[in-house]
């Protein structure tokens, strides 16, 4: 079932989005790649900030289905799924040699004084993001010792992921977010105590 106008025209505002920047793609634009009209887009979005709106929020209600489960999928360990989801960064950032740039992380810098219903779904995602390490490190139970502050924990982790991108980004090496990420790796090997391995029965 092809998508719907609604779809279609959110669909091809993220990818200008992404590409262009939100500043510099036109409605113009979203119409032509959206292969609609202006009276087809205006039934849905009275203003380009209400279009920005709606791909902010497609953003975060998929989160979990187009970003979380792959990533996780096959990964018991809730400390690796950390990992994970960051290899996920990593990948993009290697097959697009290092163009890759987080969506909502080049929106938040873009629109650095934004309105405030843009500014509280930026927010969203990133709360979103950060929320979903901190579930990863609630799972991991009595390895992170009492006194981590879980939320503060994951915003770092959050902070390492957007840094290396755009560190490998400027310099187009993807050496940049290997760095960025193996200095994460060692401060949790650090902080947290090690997974318990099952004893072998004789």
């Amino acid at each position: 079932m092809p998508p719907d106008t609604r779809d279609r025209i959110i669909a091809a505002a993220m990818d200008l989005f992404l590409r262009k920047g939100y500043g510099s793609t036109s409605i113009s634009d979203v119409l032509q790649t959206a292969g609609i009209n202006s009276g087809s887009l205006y039934r849905f979005f009275p203003s380009k900030q209400d279009v920005l709106l709606a791909v902010l929020g497609a953003y975060q209600d998929g989160i979990r289905e187009l970003l979380l489960e792959p990533a996780w999928k096959n990964v018991a360990d809730p400390v690796e799924r950390i990992f994970a989801l960051l290899a996920c960064y990593r990948n993009a950032v290697v097959q697009t040699d290092c163009a890759y740039g987080c969506p909502i992380g080049i929106l938040a810098m873009e629109l650095h004084e934004p309105d405030p219903p843009v500014r509280k779904k930026l927010a969203g995602n990133f709360d979103a993001w950060v929320e979903a390490i901190v579930e990863c490190l609630e799972a991991a139970g009595s390895r992170v010792p009492p006194g981590v502050d879980k939320r503060a924990l994951a915003e770092f982790t959050l902070t390492t992921m957007e840094g290396g991108v755009m560190l490998a980004r400027t310099w187009r090496n993807v050496v940049h977010f290997d760095r960025a990420v193996a200095q994460l790796r060692a401060y949790f090997d650090l902080i947290l105590k090690p997974a318990r391995t099952k004893r072998k029965h004789t």
